[in-house]
């Protein structure tokens, strides 16, 4: 199995149960080793009362980018702490789009960087997250072959 081919595998099998992005609105757009993208339409209840995308919506999607990203090599990933600057607000019908990338992975333990950006290209937060390995996968490989 390649390095794509189980980190689509992956995805799929965490999407499938993922009810709390799938409320919010996320889409995964790209998976593979180590990376991740989603994006999300910015509706009118993500709206905060300053009329700009809640912090905790643009958190939300930069932490399930991650998720994404560092569960990638079919090896269950959950996070230690992570860490949010917001630079630039998330406007009302536009799309924001996580970038999440593994910096590090060290034995269980993984640091992968997010960058949230709005639809014309700025960047909304950054995002940096550790992720620990737990143990277990996401799919049986064994059956695979």
């Amino acid at each position: 199995m390649t390095p794509e081919e189980r980190a689509r595998r992956s995805a799929e099998a965490m999407w499938a149960d993922d009810r709390a992005s799938k409320w919010t609105g996320l889409r995964l757009e790209t998976v593979g080793p180590g990376h991740a993208r989603l994006s999300l339409v910015v509706r009118d209840d993500h709206l905060n009362g300053h009329g700009i995308c809640h912090g905790g919506v643009i958190f939300t999607l930069a932490d399930s980018a991650f998720a994404f990203a560092c569960n990638s090599h079919n090896r269950v990933a959950v996070a230690q702490h992570n860490t949010i600057s917001y630079l630039s607000p998330g406007k009302g019908g536009e799309t924001l789009t996580a970038d999440a990338r593994e910096v590090s992975l060290t034995g269980r333990s993984g640091i992968t960087d997010v960058t949230v950006t709005g639809g014309d290209g700025r960047i909304v937060a950054l995002f940096r997250g550790a992720s620990r390995q737990i143990g277990g996968t996401h799919f049986d490989e064994e059956e695979e072959t």
